[in-house]
């Protein structure tokens, strides 16, 4: 994965373990296993500590009081992904604690989520708190249905997409590369986006940054090198 990821232009890679019911989270695990990844693999990509935070109780009550504990590099960004059966009723409430607590949510794919998309109202009022968005890039190639890929273009033209991830599982099915993506957002929706999306905020959410403003200096497509997330 590692390779396929390099050889498709990756630099940096979140790896993002479930943390929910089913797979208890383990931080030290975590880090023993990048470590051992990394040693394996060399240097390109380099390899960064985060999870796949669902919103069970447990999780959301430990997050609360150890937050770095599920963030990526154990900074400020936490990545949340939304279950495919509901949307709890106190979800705004725990979002606005999250983000009291010095924590930024970022939502995952909201666009695989047929709750997320009946809903995209509070996606935008949960981004005005200070919440982000996170799409899956083979979404936009019409690889989770069309229904994916016309929301993504919905949120796009609403400005409510701050960051495009291969979400990357395996080499065959789910591969974490993201090139295709890249080019199809740079021509669709311009070179800036696609860099700003791949590039510059995901950048900022490893160095633990607010993300650049649009048009920041330097979002250009320069060496058609970025960053991206590996879900």
């Amino acid at each position: 994965m590692l390779k396929l990821a390099a050889a498709a232009g990756t630099t940096d890679i979140v790896a993002t373990p479930h943390a929910n019911p089913r797979f208890p989270f383990s931080p030290e695990a975590v880090e023993q296993r990048i470590a051992e990844v990394a040693a394996a693999a060399g240097s390109a990509p380099r390899i960064h500590y985060g999870c796949d935070f669902h919103l069970s109780f447990d999780n959301t009550h430990d997050a609360l009081a150890h937050p770095s504990r599920y963030t990526v590099n154990h900074r400020c960004y936490l990545l949340v992904e939304f279950s495919d059966l509901l949307i709890p009723r106190n979800t705004d409430e725990i979002l606005e604690r999250f983000l009291a607590a010095g924590m930024i949510p970022i939502v995952t794919h909201p666009e695989r989520n047929r709750h997320l998309r009946n809903r995209v109202d509070a996606l935008d009022t949960w981004r005005r708190k200070g919440c982000l968005m996170q799409i899956t890039g083979d979404s936009f190639l019409g690889r989770w249905g069309r229904e994916a890929a016309d929301f993504c273009d919905l949120l796009m033209r609403r400005d409510l997409v701050d960051f495009v991830a291969s979400d990357g599982h395996d080499t065959e099915f789910r591969p974490p590369r993201l090139d295709e993506a890249f080019d199809l957002v740079a021509r669709r929706y311009g070179d800036e986006d696609a860099a700003r999306l791949m590039k510059l905020n995901p950048a900022a959410v490893i160095g633990g940054e607010p993300l650049p403003a649009a048009g920041t200096p330097g979002s250009g497509d320069e060496g058609r090198k970025w960053y991206r997330f590996w879900e």
